[in-house]
């Protein structure tokens, strides 16, 4: 599968959590061209302010994986990944992340900067079918307001 397939499978899980009227964003992780891992904001389902995508999918990896590291893998997620959900990353040496839409408000680039928190072998690529993935943050956010 290709970049954009992958990142398809994360917006349809971003998709569930906005009918779930929760922030849409979702989250795949993926080793040797198999999916091991999906999942979407949780955060009012769970009464959690740590139930975001990328935690619960890279959870969901560790589980599958019975391993603290992910490597070779790569995360696939909707929206750019916050401070919290970076420091994850990091500390799970994950290969790759893979991110559609940019967060100007939540990213992790407010906090550092220039600094980048990933681990230093983590390769990151942004900005794969942002438009779709803005497109439901937006409509989510105006429903809101």
């Amino acid at each position: 599968m290709t970049d954009e397939q992958y990142m398809k499978i994360a917006l349809a899980e971003a998709e569930k959590a906005f009918n779930r009227d929760e922030v849409p964003i979702g989250a795949i992780v993926v080793l040797n061209n198999k999916i091991i891992a999906k999942a979407h904001n949780q955060v009012e389902l769970l009464c959690d302010s740590t139930a975001h995508a990328e935690i619960l999918a890279l959870t969901t990896a560790f589980n599958h994986l019975g391993s603290k590291y992910l490597n070779d893998a790569a995360l696939y997620v909707t929206v750019e990944p916050c401070l919290m959900c970076s420091g994850a990353l990091y500390w799970s040496k994950i290969g790759r992340v893979v991110f559609a839409a940019p967060d100007e408000k939540n990213s992790y680039r407010k906090y550092t900067g220039s600094n980048n928190p990933f681990h230093p072998k983590t390769v990151i690529t942004g900005g794969l079918l942002a438009e779709e993935a803005a497109s439901l943050m937006k409509q989510f956010f105006s429903a809101k307001r």
